[in-house]
């Protein structure tokens, strides 16, 4: 088998490192024999029944697993320092264990692969995930043309140059790119894998084929305090909805505290009993969605930043059959949603757009076909066997 250095600075015993790290690894494992570099907070790596439990697993799917202890470091020396650490780390597992691809999930890991790209010629995939410089900025984390943002802008650039293959999350972000760095991208062409899910942890609900005479719940899933959640337009919508609408329901599930979503919700107690607020674990989500009948997600699009953007919960409601109500300017929501007709596109929060947005659900509501059609694009879109299958093309192709 070919070796394969994949390396990250999330943790593995996250939760995005669960959902977005190890179900690709599981599969690319049967073909390739890969070292992993991750990053673990400490408090992951203390729960040792949870550490050690994927530590053999990791074993038993041949993967040398190098964890990390995650320390965050708020001077720029002390990030120095970690970086040469971390790039001192990969140049050891690259020599040891004979690496002939470096994955590189996001920025700082693919400046890393650069560097021993540069030192020792093993090709590097630059797997974006976002387009971070932007998202930095949009999060008033850094200010455009700062020198911190000019560092990064210079890693994006020469990554975007030198990778073997360069993976982006959105088709949006595939045209912002190529007109950004043109002559970096010349005869290069990206690949788009979106968020994928794990489509057998997500099974086709069970509907009611005379949900007509139902009276409709409205949900919404995960987080919506993250600052990149419109938790604005989602009052707005539950809140319109709820007065034309007098026996709808409204369900947010969420870790996010539950005091103060309802106080951005349902400022003045207008919903009242009809907006229940609660929490499961990821894992419980299909079971805890079952009685929504549509599920609202709205991202503060506009920004340059949100055209990378591709939410994992998407991904996971489309797969249980469930449709979306969705706003433009967030990666390819808006097309992925109009293109297979799986849900409607609320195009502002003015009155005749949501009256038209209100009308469109009408007509969903009682299209037999819908919830067929949405597990259809969740298997074509973003079923996990779809990613895996394009990184084994990647990598085939990398190493040559």
């Amino acid at each position: 088998m070919n070796k394969v250095l994949y390396i990250t600075r999330n943790g593995l015993l996250e939760p995005l490192g669960q959902s977005q790290v190890m179900p690709y690894l599981r599969g690319l494992s049967s073909y390739y024999k890969i070292s992993l570099i991750t990053f673990e907070k400490e408090k992951d790596v203390n729960n040792s029944d949870r550490f050690e439990r994927l530590k053999k697993e990791c074993q038993s799917l041949g993967i040398c697993w190098n964890p990390q202890y995650y320390r965050y470091h708020p001077t720029l020396i002390g990030s120095a320092w970690s970086m040469i650490k971390f790039l001192t780390l990969c140049l050891k597992v690259v020599k040891k264990d004979s690496i002939k691809l470096i994955h590189a999930r996001s920025y700082l890991p693919a400046a890393v692969a650069w560097i021993v790209y540069k030192v020792t010629k093993v090709p590097f995939i630059f797997d974006m995930r976002a387009l971070w410089p932007e998202e930095l900025i949009t999060s008033s984390r850094i200010n455009r043309n700062s020198f911190l943002h000019k560092i990064i802008i210079l890693i994006e650039r020469l990554c975007l140059r030198d990778a073997s293959t360069v993976v982006t999350l959105t088709n949006a972000s595939v045209k912002y790119l190529n007109k950004k760095y043109s002559k970096e991208l010349k005869n290069k062409e990206l690949v788009v894998i979106p968020t994928c899910v794990d489509l057998n942890k997500f099974p086709m609900l069970v509907y009611d084929k005379s949900q007509e005479n139902k009276s409709m719940v409205h949900g919404c899933i995960g987080t919506v305090l993250s600052g990149w959640f419109d938790i604005k337009w989602l009052s707005i919508w539950f809140n319109k909805l709820a007065e034309i609408d007098q026996n709808s329901t409204f369900e947010i599930i969420s870790q996010d505290d539950p005091t103060i979503i309802q106080s951005l919700v349902d400022p003045k107690n207008v919903l009242g009993r009809r907006l229940k607020i609660s929490s499961c674990l990821p894992q419980d989500i299909p079971n805890a969605i079952k009685e929504h009948s549509i599920s609202t997600m709205f991202y503060k699009g506009g920004e340059t930043s949100e055209l990378g953007r591709s939410p994992t919960r998407l991904a996971e409601v489309l797969s249980t059959g469930m449709p979306v109500v969705v706003n433009r300017g967030v990666g390819d929501v808006a097309d992925v949603v109009t293109q297979n007709r799986v849900g409607i596109v609320l195009d502002g929060i003015d009155a005749t757009s949501i009256s038209d947005a209100i009308d469109n659900l009408n007509s969903l509501y009682l299209d037999k076909e819908i919830h067929k059609r949405c597990r259809d694009t969740a298997e074509k879109i973003f079923s996990l066997e779809f990613g895996i299958n394009n990184y084994r093309k990647i990598y085939t192709e990398a190493i040559g």
